[in-house]
């Protein structure tokens, strides 16, 4: 019998660090974009004409995508709609990124993994189609944009 099973992927938290009455809203149905890789830059020698060094600059990270069921009065886009008001009224865009905590969770609700998704702000906003056939929930879809993560257990 093996002694360790792979954590599942469907048992997860988000919680926003620094965004008021954020306390209740911590389940999403999806979350992506917790990746990085690794620029490049080619470099060719002279007299070398088998391949080109291939040398590394930095990380690059995707945009972070939260998904879940629409919610009314949700302080999530309370934050998204106070950036965007921002954006459109100032000619600075004046508002305060958040601190993310994702954290994995195992079937005892006890933290397998924990990502610090550090000063994300608001992208874009949108919700699913209306569709008069289709018989489902209307999913509302958070796109922001972050420095970095760091992976802390």
């Amino acid at each position: 019998m093996p002694s360790y099973y792979p954590p599942v992927c469907f048992h997860f938290k988000v919680e926003f660090i620094g965004v008021q009455g954020m306390d209740a809203e911590q389940r999403f149905q999806e979350v992506s974009g917790l990746s990085f890789e690794i620029q490049t830059e080619e470099m060719v020698e002279g007299g070398e004409n088998r391949f080109a060094y291939k040398l590394p600059k930095r990380a690059k990270y995707p945009n972070l995508v939260l998904k879940r069921g629409l919610q009314t009065n949700s302080a999530l886009l309370a934050w998204f709609k106070s950036a965007m008001d921002t954006y459109f009224t100032v000619t600075t865009y004046d508002f305060k990124p958040a601190d993310l905590l994702i954290t994995l969770m195992d079937e005892a609700d006890q933290a397998v993994a924990i990502w610090n998704v550090v000063q994300a702000y608001p992208l874009k906003w949108s919700t699913a189609d209306f569709k008069a056939m289709d018989n489902a929930i209307v999913i509302e879809t958070f796109e922001l944009a972050y420095q970095y993560f760091e992976r802390q257990k």
